[in-house]
């Protein structure tokens, strides 16, 4: 049986509700379950039913969508829905999936809905492996994610913030903290800085050179000057 994922809209215009239950209607795994035009509804709404995914804009009165974000920390995967730049930091930090500038055209719907559905399924993974392999804890959503090791190809500085690349998933997770935080977390030897944005998994190397090295999905990482000499101990080399 296909998953069915109940969708909330808070948007104080009634059109931006009309856009997106337009938008919402074209996906046959996505279900609209519920508008709200301020904060306060929202809230109500959102403590008596559950959600999967809400589409939240920022800009509404007595209630921000900022500050319902942080008002509710365990709320379902949030897409924010705005006609302003400025929020994007605040809706990231307070774990928003994607941030989508209005007018909001069906392509760009379409890609966060596959980016909510990713992460969903991220939230789902189970371990299948061992129960004595090494797994990364992580917060995304609000909820503690636990990810074998092995399942990494490689993690990705974006300042305050990581991309982590897992061989089971299409899109990479975005997750808080930086890379001298997560060092200690994968205190393993398949790991190993190659860049001062990149940590990889010298199991999920497919080739090496001398400045890039291409990993199992085909990706790039490049090697930064200082890291080069530690292409003679990786096991493709």
């Amino acid at each position: 049986m296909a998953l069915t994922y109940r969708c909330l809209i808070i948007d104080d215009e009634s059109p931006a509700h009309k856009a997106l239950i337009s938008h919402i209607s074209k996906f046959d795994e996505l279900e609209h379950s519920g508008s709200a035009f301020n904060g306060m509804e929202a809230i109500k709404l959102l403590n008596e039913n559950q959600y999967d995914i809400i589409f939240l804009d920022i800009n509404m009165p007595v209630i921000s969508g900022v500050e319902l974000m942080e008002l509710q920390p365990n709320r379902p995967l949030t897409i924010v829905t705005t006609a302003y730049s400025d929020f994007a930091l605040s809706a990231y930090q307070n774990d928003a999936i994607d941030y989508l500038m209005k007018p909001i055209s069906f392509d760009k719907f379409s890609k966060a809905i596959e980016k909510a559905k990713t992460y969903h399924s991220g939230n789902n993974l189970k371990k299948e492996n061992s129960t004595d392999e090494k797994v990364l804890s992580y917060r995304s959503n609000g909820q503690i994610i636990e990810t074998p090791l092995s399942d990494i190809l490689y993690i990705e500085s974006l300042g305050n913030y990581m991309k982590l690349y897992n061989c089971k998933l299409k899109s990479p997770i975005v997750i808080y903290g930086s890379l001298a935080s997560i060092s200690a977390e994968i205190d393993c030897a398949h790991f190993v800085q190659v860049h001062r944005s990149y940590i990889v998994n010298t199991t999920k190397i497919s080739a090496v050179t001398t400045k890039n090295l291409t990993m199992s999905n085909g990706d790039i990482i490049p090697v930064g000057r200082k890291y080069q000499i530690l292409l003679n101990n990786l096991p493709m080399r």
